[in-house]
């Protein structure tokens, strides 16, 4: 198992996108774009849709962007990581892969993976961490 310390990305901010993430994942498809009524006269259905300006993931987007390069490739690597693509064992080959693979399309390319959320906790889980861990004082 590799160190954690190895990981270039804070973990307040892996768990900042683990919760952004999981918002995220939870939207719906949109059933009414042209909707002209507020939220509350719709009984708040809407925020659970996916709109094109929604801004969970407008937020998630800004903050994969604001990441560098490295954290970008520690986070991809740990998506690959929590979907089961190889273990924990095997991190710096896979890390290596992503770097081979990283492009400036990070944010798109990791909000486009269905599960985002899980496969995150799960690649954290496999360095025995877990965002409950974390002090609620040291999220961002």
């Amino acid at each position: 198992m590799i160190d954690v310390e190895k990981l270039t990305i804070p973990l307040e901010k892996l768990c900042f996108i683990i919760e952004k993430s999981r918002q995220f994942g939870a939207k719906d498809v949109l059933t009414d774009p042209d909707d002209s009524s507020n939220a509350t006269d719709d009984g708040m259905h809407s925020v659970f849709e996916d709109h094109s300006n929604d801004p969970v993931d407008a937020e998630l987007t800004s903050v994969i962007w604001a990441l560098n390069e490295d954290e970008q490739i520690d986070l991809v690597t740990l998506a690959w990581l929590g979907r089961g693509d190889d273990n924990v064992d095997n991190w710096d080959a896979l890390r290596n892969e992503a770097t081979r693979d990283h492009t400036s399309r990070t944010a798109d390319y990791i909000l486009g993976i269905p599960l985002l959320s899980d496969y995150l906790e799960e690649a954290f889980s496999q360095f025995g961490l877990s965002c409950a861990d974390l002090d609620e004082g040291d999220r961002e």
